[in-house]
């Protein structure tokens, strides 16, 4: 603490000085100035009194002003604290705001937040692009008095989005919406609004779910169509009894004595009863897709088996039919019958794009394949009519696909299959003249050593398959024919 400095000609001693009445001339002075001396030294007493008081408050107050300064440097201390923290604060709010931001535009779904008022007042790029508003059109607005944008309304939205979102407003709403140039798109929206801090806005989210509706639509067409294939099977069930008594019916009148003309009627019928019988058998084997039950299966007799039964045909189409057969005592373990519809299919098929005549070839052969050895036995089905268009060929063998009116598209189909389950393969391919060629290839690699002995020949399902009736029904009819 500073000490004052005590006024000239005044000390500490003085009073006692008076006191002792040291020195003459001081005492006589004293002696002879009388009353007056004595109030010289009372003034003198006070004010030495006054100037420790001063001396003590100034100590205090140089004190206190020093506790003031410690606080005064401790509560600056904590203001950069707080200011500091502050600063923390709101530098983590706008890298949170800027985070925010970036979820926002990167949703895949549209997000427009809508006032009281009906201003857009934040739409990201997904609801841009799902209500058609611009960029530009967010960006460029004008200013309001205030010096905010004006941003887009939902008056200017077309009719149909601003329905939309009305009707969101009532709960989830789907909505199917054009979107020029753009095909037409399905929308969906729901609405969740704001706390009242909020103002009223309300917030929309939207979302574009044609892909779902896409979905949905496939699959509810995969279920008609599974409806209608097990609707295909059971009749084609149906027809192939009756089916098969009208074949012996027919074959029956064409080994009867009867004219020409009748004869060459009733080859007409046997023909449509054949035609009709593979296209039951198409229907059976693409919609039931029975396992092949495989049996050692001699493949030349099954080429011959084909000649026979195509050759009144061909007679009839006016078409010539070649065979070449080295397929004879070669075993392949398959399906005998499936093996027949899949050389049915191909014949039936050339035979129909040559309604003027032509050739139909019918050839069997066993190689070994170059790059491991293996044998395999290839047959192949060669015609001479128009081919096949370059663009048809990754198509031929999907299901539904026809170049023909009326046809179900389901013959070459069926050959795919069938051909796949006994692990061959079908290939189709344009001649260099001109025609078609489609051949199969059957691995033996296995299958000969599977094979002790061919199965024999049994009647195909188109020809004479019946039950017990239908053969009833012969004996009977044999039975009127003799007598």
């Amino acid at each position: 603490m500073t000490s004052l400095p005590m006024p000239p000609g005044l000390s500490e001693t003085t009073p006692a000085l008076a006191a002792t009445g040291a020195g003459d001339s001081c005492g006589l002075e004293r002696r002879g100035t009388g009353h007056g001396s004595n109030h010289s030294i009372e003034d003198e007493q006070q004010l030495l009194r006054a100037f420790r008081t001063f001396a003590e408050t100034s100590g205090s107050l140089e004190r206190f002003y020093g506790l003031l300064r410690a606080e005064v440097a401790q509560l600056r201390r904590e203001l950069e604290e707080s200011h500091s923290g502050l600063a923390r604060s709101v530098e983590e709010n706008r890298s949170m705001r800027e985070h925010l931001d970036r979820i926002l535009e990167s949703l895949p779904c549209g997000v427009a937040v809508v006032s009281s008022a009906g201003e857009i007042m934040r739409l990201n790029p997904e609801g841009r692009r799902l209500l058609g508003v611009a960029q530009d059109v967010m960006q460029d607005a004008s200013q309001d008095k205030q010096g905010q944008p004006a941003l887009q309304l939902l008056a200017n939205l077309r009719s149909e989005l601003r329905e939309l979102l009305q009707a969101g407003e009532m709960g989830e709403a789907e909505r199917q919406v054009l979107t020029p140039p753009e095909p037409a798109r399905w929308l969906s929206v729901r609405q969740a609004a704001l706390p009242e801090s909020g103002g009223g806005a309300s917030v929309f989210i939207l979302q574009d779910i044609s892909e779902r509706k896409r979905l949905e639509q496939e699959q509810h067409k995969h279920r008609r169509e599974q409806a209608l294939a097990e609707m295909s099977a059971v009749l084609a069930h149906e027809i192939r009894n009756p089916l098969g008594s009208l074949e012996l019916f027919a074959g029956l009148l064409a080994e009867a004595e009867l004219g020409p003309e009748c004869r060459e009627w009733i080859g007409h019928l046997q023909h449509g009863l054949r035609t009709l019988a593979t296209t039951v058998n198409n229907v059976l084997h693409f919609h039931g897709a029975p396992s092949p039950e495989r049996a050692p299966v001699d493949l030349g007799q099954l080429l011959d088996w084909a000649a026979s039964f195509l050759a009144p045909l061909a007679r009839r189409s006016y078409v010539e039919l070649l065979l070449r057969n080295g397929l004879r005592g070669v075993l392949f373990a398959g399906d005998r019958h499936q093996l027949e519809q899949v050389l049915l299919n191909l014949s039936l098929n050339a035979l129909r794009v040559m309604p003027e005549g032509g050739r139909l070839e019918l050839s069997g052969e066993t190689s070994y394949d170059p790059s491991n050895g293996l044998p395999f036995a290839t047959l192949c089905i060669s015609d001479t009519g128009p081919g096949i268009p370059p663009e048809n060929l990754a198509e031929i063998f999907k299901a539904g696909f026809s170049t023909r009116a009326g046809s179900p598209g389901l013959g070459l189909a069926v050959c795919s299959k069938i051909v796949q389950q006994h692990g061959g393969t079908i290939a189709g391919e344009i001649r260099a003249e001109t025609g078609a060629a489609f051949t199969v290839r059957f691995s033996l690699a296995e299958n000969s050593l599977e094979c002790a002995r061919p199965q024999p020949l049994q009647p195909h399902p188109s020809e004479n398959v019946m039950n017990k009736n239908v053969m009833n029904k012969k004996k009977n009819v044999m039975n009127q024919v003799a007598s």
